[in-house]
């Protein structure tokens, strides 16, 4: 599954919960949107898959996981389901989708760093693959819900997969404990992204109104 190192027995299940959360939230904005249950599904796999999948087609990462292993697109499908099939009982939905797309932000970044590292890529293009495998997601499920891109509103977004991919990346340059590193960067990327929720942390904006002043 992603090409993960088998002795990463940790992020190869939070892979599975990242796949998981990311089909719940393409769920949850599906019906905002009022799409039909195929709908859902395919907004699933796309919002799931669709990060990992343009990763591995800017670095020249065959196969593609879901081609490889077609029984993940069920996974993301599945989740979707149940979603709707749960919906109704959970009532602060805007919570959830929050919670949920922060954990697939934090664990595609670990996966998409991972990745890079195996092809011996440099540290830059491992940072950037991590924040394609994370950021790039959620942007497609918004840009296809017709909604603004988490990615493009106020609070921290592709820099707390930067700081995730960073501080994960840490591990690869001074052979640190792969598990424990994992659940350390998972615990500091899901804080972070929260954090930067509640507190409305923010990037400086650039405004300019085109006006010159005489």
């Amino acid at each position: 599954m992603w090409s993960l190192p088998p002795t990463d027995s940790v992020l190869h299940f939070l892979a599975l919960v990242a796949i998981t959360a990311e089909g719940m939230t393409a769920a949850l904005a599906a019906g905002r949107r009022s799409m039909d249950y195929v709908g859902v599904c395919l907004l699933a796999c796309i919002t799931a898959l669709g990060g990992g999948t343009l990763r591995d087609l800017f670095l020249g990462h065959y196969p593609l996981v879901w081609v490889a292993h077609p029984i993940y697109l069920a996974l993301p499908g599945g989740a979707a389901l149940l979603t709707i099939l749960i919906a109704r009982l959970v009532h602060r939905l805007h919570l959830a989708f929050i919670v949920l797309d922060a954990i697939g932000l934090v664990v595609f970044t670990m996966i998409g760093c991972n990745v890079g590292w195996q092809m011996d890529a440099s540290l830059p293009i491992v940072i950037v693959s991590g924040m394609v495998t994370g950021c790039a997601g959620g942007v497609l499920r918004d840009v296809l819900c017709n909604d603004v891109p988490l990615l493009f509103r106020s609070e921290l977004y592709a820099s707390v997969s930067v700081v995730t991919g960073l501080f994960y990346a840490t591990a690869f340059g001074f052979n640190l404990h792969a598990e424990l590193w994992t659940i350390l960067t998972f615990v500091l990327g899901l804080s972070f992204r929260l954090l930067a929720v509640h507190y409305r942390w923010e990037m400086p904006k650039f405004v300019f109104t085109g006006d010159e002043e005489r």
